[in-house]
C-alpha cells in the first residue's frame, strides 16, 4: 500500500493532475494519509475533495476503497475513467476552471484575505484558491512565505 505521511509533508499540490482533472493526486494523498493514521491537519473529502466528486459523480467511499485495496494512482485513475464518462473537453475546462477559481462574495472572500494576511502578508501573487493551499501548506512544514 501506498502510504502517505501527511505529518511529515504535504499532499500533492491541487494544480497537479491526474487524467486530467486536478485535485485528484492530493485527494488521493489524504485519504492514504487517512487509512494510514497519518492524515496530520488534511481531511479526506473536505469541500475541496467535493468539487471532483460532484462533478464526477463518484462517492467518496468508493475512492477510499480502492486506496485501502492498495491501488496505485493509476489504477485509482483507469476505475474512475470506467465509472465516469466525461470527454476530455470537459475534464480540461473543469479543471482549468479550478486553476483559476478564487474566492467570490459566496465563497469565502474574507476568509481568503484574513488567511493570506496570516500566511503571508507580503505577497500579492496569492491570488486563487490553488495559490493559497500552495502557500499554506509550504508555511505549514516550515517555508517560509
Amino acid at each position: 500500500m501506498n502510504i502517505t505521511d501527511l505529518t511529515q509533508r504535504p499532499p500533492r499540490s491541487p494544480r497537479l493532475k491526474l487524467g486530467g482533472y486536478v485535485i485528484l493526486p492530493r485527494m488521493l494523498d489524504k485519504g492514504r494519509g487517512e487509512l494510514a493514521g497519518k492524515a496530520g491537519e488534511y481531511h479526506y473529502a473536505c469541500p475541496l475533495d467535493q468539487h471532483f466528486l460532484s462533478f464526477t459523480g463518484l462517492a467518496a467511499e468508493d475512492i477510499l476503497n480502492l486506496l485501502k485495496a492498495g491501488k496505485s494512482d493509476s489504477e485509482v485513475l483507469a476505475w474512475i475513467r470506467e465509472h465516469v464518462k466525461k470527454s476530455d473537453w470537459d475534464i480540461f475546462y473543469w479543471s482549468e476552471f479550478h486553476l483559476r477559481r478564487g474566492p467570490t462574495d459566496n465563497e469565502g472572500r474574507q476568509h481568503f484575505i484574513e488567511t493570506v494576511q496570516q500566511l503571508a502578508p507580503d505577497r500579492d501573487d496569492v491570488a486563487t484558491w490553488f495559490d493559497l493551499l500552495d502557500v499554506d501548506d509550504f508555511v505549514s512544514f516550515g517555508g517560509a512565505a
